[in-house]
């Protein structure tokens, strides 16, 4: 069963953007915000992309890490290390990418263990390493900014108890009626995977999986 508390591992065949891997054990006591995407996906290009690149540029590099994940798992072999290189040159991006590892199963790795369901989702983990948001489709720029820089606030060794301060002042501040719910018609924005549903959740204490408004089956 996935634990947001201990997450597992980015099992990536290729990084790009970075001189050398970024494995998430190795971000601990930054915030980290992770960005899965296909390069072909609507979602991605408009919103998702984008919002990443902001928020590289937005926030120092010695307290907040934004990587992306190209997760391929619609015409992977379209989405190669080389094409990926251009495309990712081509849209202006600078954070480090890991390219997915394509098993030959029906979703690449990372994708399947994280339970992600389509693209763009954002993955927000905390200084300790925890998962502590995970976004299907867009989420607005307010409302990740807040989050993330709520995280930044927390102690690396954090307890629990401060942790869960920090989640009710955030439920009291920030206004999401779209939070576990996605209530519109799929209007070509997001890209979903195999068995994708708008309505899953992850019990996650005082984590949060929830989905934004723009994703695209």
């Amino acid at each position: 069963m996935f634990d947001p508390q201990n997450p597992p591992e980015l099992d990536a065949t290729d990084w790009l953007n970075a001189p050398e891997p970024r494995p998430l054990a190795s971000l601990k006591g930054r915030v980290v915000v992770l960005t899965a995407f296909q390069t072909h996906c609507p979602g991605s290009l408009k919103h998702g992309l984008p919002q990443a690149e902001r928020m590289a540029r937005g926030f120092a590099s010695d307290e907040v890490v934004v990587i992306g994940l190209n997760t391929a798992f619609e015409e992977p072999d379209q989405q190669t290390s080389d094409k990926l290189s251009t495309f990712l040159a081509e849209q202006g991006l600078s954070f480090p990418v890991a390219k997915d590892t394509v098993t030959g199963g029906d979703m690449p790795a990372t994708m399947t263990a994280y339970e992600i369901q389509g693209t763009p989702t954002t993955l927000i983990f905390d200084r300790q390493g925890r998962l502590r948001r995970h976004y299907l489709g867009r989420v607005d720029d307010v409302r990740l900014a807040a989050e993330v820089m709520a995280f930044c606030m927390e102690a690396p060794n954090a307890p629990v108890e401060q942790s869960m301060a920090v989640e009710r002042r955030l439920a009291a501040a920030l206004v999401d009626p779209d939070a576990h719910a996605h209530n519109h018609a799929h209007d070509g924005n997001c890209c979903g995977g195999k068995d994708h549903s708008h309505d899953h959740a992850h019990d996650l204490a005082h984590d949060h999986h929830v989905h934004g408004p723009d994703c695209k089956h």
